[in-house]
């Protein structure tokens, strides 16, 4: 078929038919790039409500015999109350002391029930983060480092307890605030559990189709700050951890400017790393040669 000085193969398509697919697949790049912008819009909007889970307030567990717990409420420099509690072993003069920042979705209070056989007949600071628990406030990465550092100088300060030696024991999120504070404060040694290099790793790790270093406004940077701690380090991880890699945790402590122990058990994720009778056992030898 002829057309105008042109041939145009009889069967073939002219170009107002070729540009059809192409008006397609323009609205269909259109349509996946607009629900890939709104997934981003959720979660810069919506990110304090992905990162940080708080717990609702629980009560007190009883004390173990020859123990004591007592409620405590902490108000920080802006006026939020934090809410918390001493346990205390019946011992006589200073007392060393363990302050512990729990992880995420976790009420720190019931470490409580844990505790005395973690850390031996030490004193334990347990204190909600922002909005976690019984504490008033929302979290936010800022607030919750100066909360620990105020945290710290009160116990530091407490009656009882000697504060040459205050050790930090953070688990999951709790490591991100735990090396914050021993980069601020002289703990005498410091533990952590999970550890990540940052929360923007972990996120990374998690979505890696997400351009999380641009959207994430916590970052939880602990490798930023590891280099300046020159306190002993214990690191406790599994190594089937699916949220927070080992080799994450390996590399926190690699950059770590104190002397360090690793410390992986075989087998364990995030959750039940907690429950391995070799993860106690850890945490007492460490503490009784440290603390």
């Amino acid at each position: 078929m002829r057309t105008r000085g042109r041939c145009v193969p009889d069967g073939r398509l002219g170009p107002a038919a070729l540009s059809r697919p192409l008006r397609a697949l323009a609205t269909v790049l259109l349509c996946f790039t607009g629900a890939y912008l709104a997934v981003i819009a959720v979660v810069w909007l919506g990110q304090e409500r992905l990162l940080f889970l708080p717990p609702p307030a629980r009560s007190l567990p009883p004390a173990r015999m020859g123990w004591r717990i007592e409620p405590v409420t902490l108000p920080m420099p802006d006026g939020t109350r934090l809410a918390g509690a001493w346990l205390l072993p019946a011992t006589q003069g200073p007392m060393p002391l363990v302050i512990y920042f729990g992880g995420n979705a976790e009420d720190a209070l019931q470490h409580a029930e844990d505790a005395p056989d973690d850390y031996g007949d030490r004193a334990v600071l347990l204190v909600n983060y922002r909005g976690y628990g019984a504490s008033e406030g929302s979290p936010r990465e800022s607030l919750l480092h100066a909360d620990a550092v105020a945290i710290y100088d009160y116990a530091a300060t407490h009656a009882g307890i000697d504060p040459a030696r205050i050790a930090v024991h953070g688990r999951s999120l709790g490591t991100g605030v735990a090396v914050a504070l021993a980069a601020a404060r002289p703990a005498r040694c410091v533990m952590l559990t999970s550890p990540f290099t940052s929360a923007r790793d972990v996120a990374r790790a998690l979505y890696p189709w997400l351009p999380v270093a641009l959207l994430m406004r916590h970052p939880f940077d602990s490798a930023s700050h590891a280099p300046n701690v020159k306190a002993p380090l214990l690191v406790l991880a599994g190594d089937a951890d699916r949220l927070v890699p080992f080799t994450q945790s390996q590399r926190l402590a690699a950059l770590w400017g104190g002397p360090v122990e690793v410390i992986s058990i075989p087998g364990a994720g995030h959750e039940d790393l907690l429950y391995d009778p070799s993860y106690r056992r850890a945490l007492r030898a460490f503490l009784d040669r440290r603390l």
